[in-house]
């Protein structure tokens, strides 16, 4: 079986359903398909990495801040930052994703306008997600 980064490689990009929750509300697995391309170079605040950790997971969260020499990332459901991904754990760049059969590009206007809403306003964002993991396990 390949992995991603050699498919990447071979083909320039790969169409997968995602795994996990970090990234809801704006991917929610079995129901979006997403489209990861190649990328050259350093990338930009709000890109959405698919990355390899040192341990060999494969994630794929927003970039909050990029740093000299590495980038602070997050998933969009998550409160805790990542630092210490680097360049070289990069393999590839989410371009699009595929919902009820229509592609949503990374450049389309709603989606800046939640990247920015949900990026921007972190301590809100964190608020909020305490909050309803919180409710969640008192009503467990």
């Amino acid at each position: 079986m390949s992995d991603f980064r050699s498919e990447l490689e071979k083909h320039g990009k790969i169409i997968y359903t995602n795994v996990g929750d970090s990234m809801m509300p704006l991917i929610k697995q079995g129901r979006d398909v997403l489209i990861i391309q190649k990328n050259d170079g350093r990338l930009k605040k709000y890109d959405i990495p698919l990355y390899q950790r040192d341990s060999g997971q494969y994630v794929l969260h927003r970039i909050l801040k990029v740093r000299e020499n590495d980038y602070v990332i997050c998933g969009d459901n998550r409160c805790h930052k990542e630092t210490g991904i680097t360049d070289r754990h990069i393999i590839g760049l989410l371009t699009g994703i595929i919902r009820n059969g229509r592609e949503i590009s990374v450049t389309d206007f709603r989606y800046r306008v939640y990247v920015h809403l949900w990026c921007d306003f972190f301590p809100i964002r964190v608020f909020l997600i305490k909050v309803r993991n919180f409710l969640k396990r008192r009503l467990e």
